[in-house]
């Protein structure tokens, strides 16, 4: 499981130019789900995206995570993060859970963050998403569990 993490001032998805998701302060979250993945690594997953530091406290430092800040989560699915570039031109997506696999472990995933008591946002499994942030630093992490 990928997770590429942008911390975000705010952040929205369109799908077909209708608003489906909006956040403030938080994250921007895409999620790629490979086909080794299991619930286990969605657990995992959760607990360190909740609990990851990179909000700044009152002295600079990033020791501040979602939940200290109060802070907002958009989850949005994004199989292109499964991609192989080592080789060649075009990317490989060999490593990609079928789409029904991955659309159950990715709800499996937002139900787990959804329990940390957090306000949490998501785009549309497998819609064409227009996803628009205001990046904050800028701030990007890919998490690989």
């Amino acid at each position: 499981m990928k997770l590429l993490i942008q911390r975000v001032l705010s952040a929205g998805v369109s799908v077909s130019g209708e608003p489906i998701a909006n956040i403030e302060k938080g994250m921007l979250v895409l999620v790629g789900v490979e086909k080794h993945d299991t619930i286990a690594h969605c657990a995992r997953a959760a607990e360190k995206l909740t609990k990851y530091r990179l909000f700044s406290d009152k002295n600079g430092h990033t020791n501040l995570s979602v939940r200290d800040i109060e802070g907002e989560i958009l989850l949005v699915s994004q199989f292109t993060l499964a991609a192989d570039t080592k080789k060649g031109l075009r990317p490989s997506f060999s490593s990609a859970m079928p789409p029904d696999e991955a659309l159950a472990l990715f709800n499996q995933f937002v139900e787990q963050v959804t329990a940390s008591g957090l306000s949490v946002e998501t785009g549309r499994f497998g819609a064409d998403m227009q996803v628009s942030l205001v990046n904050d630093g800028p701030v990007t992490f890919l998490l690989e569990i």
